[in-house]
C-alpha cells in the first residue's frame, strides 16, 4: 500500500501548470553504512494526474494498492542542497501498482503472443 501524503505543482515543456500527487511507501527499518544503527525511513515517489489543486488536497491521506520501486534511469547530476556535493544518480523512485511486476513496466507491449490484460484504477 501507498498514501497520498502531498501534491506539488509542476510545469510542462510548453510552461503549462499541471499537478503531481506524492506518495510514500510503508516504513521500512535501514541501517546506517556510517553507524551502523537503524533508522526509520519510507520511499517517496511522485505521480503526474489531470486533478485540479481542490481535487488533490482531498487526496491526501488516501490509500492506494501497489508499492514503491527502485528503477534505473538515464545518469543525471544532481547537486546536494545542503552539502554542494555533485552526484551523479542512475536510478529513481517509481509507483508500481499491485499485481504490476517491474519486468512488467519495462517490457510493457513487447510480449508477442500474450494479450495484454490491464486494470483500470477508478477513485
Amino acid at each position: 500500500m501507498v498514501r497520498i501524503t502531498n501534491y506539488a505543482e509542476r510545469h510542462n515543456a510548453l510552461g503549462e501548470a499541471f499537478f503531481a500527487l506524492i506518495l510514500q511507501g510503508g516504513i521500512e527499518m535501514v541501517k546506517s553504512n556510517t553507524t551502523g544503527n537503524f533508522y526509520a525511513t519510507a520511499k517517496q515517489a511522485s505521480v503526474t494526474s489531470t486533478f485540479d489543486e481542490d481535487t488533490c488536497k482531498r487526496l491526501i491521506g488516501s490509500e492506494m494498492t501497489g508499492s514503491i520501486r527502485k528503477v534505473p534511469c538515464e545518469p543525471q547530476q544532481y547537486v546536494v542542497p545542503e552539502t554542494g556535493e555533485a552526484i551523479t544518480i542512475t536510478s529513481r523512485w517509481e509507483y508500481v501498482p499491485e499485481g504490476e511486476s517491474l519486468e512488467d513496466t519495462v517490457f510493457a507491449g513487447e510480449v508477442i503472443g500474450v494479450p495484454e490484460k490491464r486494470e483500470v484504477l477508478t477513485f
